[in-house]
Order: C-alpha cells, then sequence, then structure tokens
C-alpha cells in the first residue's frame, strides 16, 4: 500500500510538474475529509510521512464519566484500558485503520484528492506560463472544439479561440504549430492557457526569431499592424548606420521574409523605414504605391496625399486595407486623391482667388470713386456758402486759386 502510493505520487509529479509535498498535503486532506465523514468526528489528526508514505490517523475524544455523545466522547474506563493514567476531561486518541473506511467514505477521499491534485497542477500551469506571457510557443494540435484548436505545450494544454487564429487557416490533429503565448487566464473551475496567431506581435516574434539583427537589437521594429490573412506593415529602424534595417529583414533573396510569409500562409509584408519626417514616413507606409505629393497638417495630424490615377487604386487598395494599414502604422489621418482630380481642384481654387481678388479689386475702386464724389460735393458746397453769406453775386465767387476771373 505504501510503495504503491508513493509511486502514485512521484508519477503524478513528473507528469503534472506538481511538487511531491503538494500531492502528499492532498492526501492528508482527503483522509481527513474521508476520517470525518466517517466517524462524525471533528477532533481527528491524519498524517503522512513524507519519506515512506506511512499514514496515522488518531480519532481524539474527551475522557467523560457519563458518555453523551460516543463519536467525540470516550468513558474513563475505556481510556484507562488504553492508559492507565487517563483522567476525566483530559484526550486520548485510538488509531483508525485504513481498512475501517467505508466505500462512501474512501470514494469522497478520492474525489479530494483528484480536486486538491488539480488545483496544485492549475497554480504550477499558471506560475509556468505567466512568466513566458508574450513569448513564442510551439505546440502540436490535440483537435478542434467549438472552432477552437486545442494544442498540447507540454505540461498544459492551451486554447488557440477562433478569433485569434490566421482567417482561413486550417489544422488537423497532430500538426505542430508556432503561437504568441497571449495570456495566462485564472477560473474558479481551471486556468486557460490562451495563444494567438492573428495578433500584430505574433509578426514581430517571427521576425526576432529569422532576423539576427532584430534578435540582437540592431535593428528596432518601431511598430507592427496587421489585417490577419492578408497583410501586414512593419516599420523598422537600425541603430548602426553600416545595417540596412529594410535589407536584414528581407534578407538574401527575400529569404528570411519568405519564410515569415510561409509561416503566416501566404499573407504580404511590407517593410517601412521608420523616419521622423512625417511626409516621408507617410509616402513610404503607402507601399506599395508610387506617392507624388505630400501635405501635412501637424496640428490636426493630418495629411493629404497626391498620387497618379494609375496608382489611386493600389495606394487605397482592397476595401481601403492599405490606406488603413498605413493610417495605423504612422498614426495620422491620411486622404488620398489622384493627381487630375488635385489639379482640377487646384484650378477651380485659382480661379476662387481671381473671383476674389476681382471682386475685392471693383469694390476698392467703388470706394475710392466715392471719396471722389464726396470731395467734389464739399467744394460746391463751400462755393454755394460763400455766396449766401457775403451776398455776392454767384459769378464772383470763385475759388481764389483762378486767375481767369482776374
Amino acid at each position: 500500500m505504501k510503495r504503491e502510493l508513493m509511486a502514485v505520487i512521484d508519477q503524478l509529479g513528473r507528469e503534472k510538474g506538481i511538487e511531491k509535498e503538494r500531492i502528499l498535503l492532498a492526501v492528508e486532506s482527503a483522509l481527513l475529509t474521508a476520517a470525518k465523514k466517517r466517524y462524525g468526528n471533528e477532533n481527528i489528526q491524519v498524517q503522512v510521512d513524507h519519506q515512506t508514505g506511512d499514514i496515522s490517523i488518531v480519532s481524539l475524544k474527551t475522557i467523560a464519566d457519563i458518555v453523551t455523545d460516543s463519536r467525540i466522547e470516550i468513558s474513563l474506563e475505556e481510556a484507562r484500558a488504553i492508559d492507565a493514567e487517563a483522567e476525566a476531561g483530559d484526550e486520548i486518541g485510538s488509531v483508525i485503520e485504513m481498512e475501517e473506511f467505508g466505500r462512501i467514505a474512501a470514494q469522497a477521499a478520492k474525489q479530494v484528492i483528484c480536486q486538491k491534485v488539480r488545483e496544485a497542477e492549475w497554480e504550477a500551469v499558471e506560475r509556468d506560463y505567466s512568466k513566458r506571457e508574450g513569448e513564442l510557443v510551439h505546440g502540436i494540435i490535440l483537435g478542434q472544439e467549438r472552432r477552437n484548436y486545442l494544442v498540447e505545450l507540454g505540461k498544459a494544454e492551451a486554447l488557440l479561440p477562433f478569433q485569434e487564429q490566421i482567417p482561413r487557416e486550417v489544422h488537423r490533429r497532430g500538426d505542430r504549430i508556432r503561437a504568441y503565448l497571449l495570456e495566462v487566464r485564472r477560473t474558479p473551475k481551471d486556468v486557460h492557457v490562451i495563444l494567438s496567431r492573428a495578433h500584430p506581435q505574433f509578426v514581430m516574434k517571427l521576425f526576432q526569431l529569422e532576423v539576427p539583427e532584430v534578435a540582437e537589437k540592431i535593428v528596432e521594429i518601431k511598430s507592427v499592424v496587421r489585417e490577419p490573412g492578408d497583410r501586414t506593415k512593419i516599420s523598422v529602424v537600425s541603430r548602426d548606420k553600416a545595417v540596412d534595417p529594410v535589407g536584414a529583414c528581407v534578407g538574401v533573396k527575400g529569404s528570411r521574409v519568405q519564410a515569415i510569409v510561409r509561416e503566416l500562409r501566404g499573407e504580404k509584408i511590407d517593410i517601412i523605414p521608420w523616419t521622423d519626417d512625417p511626409r516621408v514616413f507617410i509616402g513610404e507606409a503607402l507601399n506599395p504605391a508610387s506617392i507624388e505629393k505630400v501635405g501635412v497638417d501637424e496640428q490636426k495630424k493630418a495629411a493629404l496625399v497626391v498620387v497618379a490615377d494609375s496608382q489611386l487604386s493600389l495606394a487605397i487598395g482592397k476595401n481601403g486595407q492599405n490606406v488603413r494599414l498605413a493610417a495605423k502604422l504612422t498614426g495620422w489621418k491620411i486622404d488620398i486623391i489622384s493627381a487630375s482630380e488635385y489639379e482640377k481642384e487646384k484650378l477651380e481654387r485659382e480661379k476662387e482667388i481671381k473671383a476674389a481678388l476681382a471682386e475685392e479689386a471693383a469694390a476698392q475702386a467703388e470706394q475710392e470713386e466715392g471719396k471722389l464724389l464726396n470731395a467734389q460735393g464739399l467744394s460746391l458746397d463751400s462755393s454755394d456758402a460763400l455766396v449766401s453769406s457775403e451776398g455776392f453775386e454767384r459769378e464772383i465767387a470763385v475759388d481764389p486759386g483762378d486767375s481767369s476771373s482776374l
């Protein structure tokens, strides 16, 4: 019995990654629960020797002159049969043999042991894998449940939820996969290790794996944006002027980036050189389209991009995907127009400006003419006033500067 128990405990410890002491404590707790259920006595002690596996179960009872409850009390006569020095009011223990446990008590002990072992297993999983959040992990597909994949990671089973899968990607039982360890989520009944292949950080971890310059932090990945299954944009910068960040990520004849594309099942990857000049960065972010002009409003963090008519659909992308990803990558609001539309708007704007200038000039000329008429009216009024006030004839009331009147 002892050897079998210790063998089972050792095996559980190896398979589940649980400390031997934790399992022995679970056995003690289970036997204590079973003993209390069997004998109705709360004052029971259980000890399991952690070296030999010896189990000791002792039921403690109070010595009484008159026994009112045999489950927790023992008569003085019976106590002195065990210990001649026993006195009323003392506690005395009697050994309970394992064979005395009933079937129900044994079943209860088994349930408690299983529950305690599961709890210890959950704690071990949580402890080991919570440290690995944000890392790349390898696993084997165990099966599918409600569109979610179950993945074996070694000592734990993980979940690859439907929303964290690459669209249109299919896995079969036994397939080996790589995934991003998104989080370890504890629930009252279990611990869930959540994986992701759709997260942008999954792509970053793949670049760290495939590109030594990224792993050594010579090339820094500034940001990654992604629409899983279709396209990813990644901005990179080099801390060493001698190293081309885009070339390092692409590799010789595209070997490095192609390995990542294969892992992502053909997902397109645009590698963008990062710069602090927003015009240049926005233009590069709209790759693979060619850009003619970029205008920016730094206060509103908005940009207007002009492209050739033939490049308009490429710049916008299918369902606006390219410009949408470029906006996420740069953090700018981006509007795109074609060169012909831009020229048309430019001409209309010039016409509006010319019309406004002409209107302003006409208004100014009209204002000047009004001032002149007012000045002439003042001169005539002055002459009439002179005739009226001095009593002179109109003919001799003339401007002093007019020599013809002399």
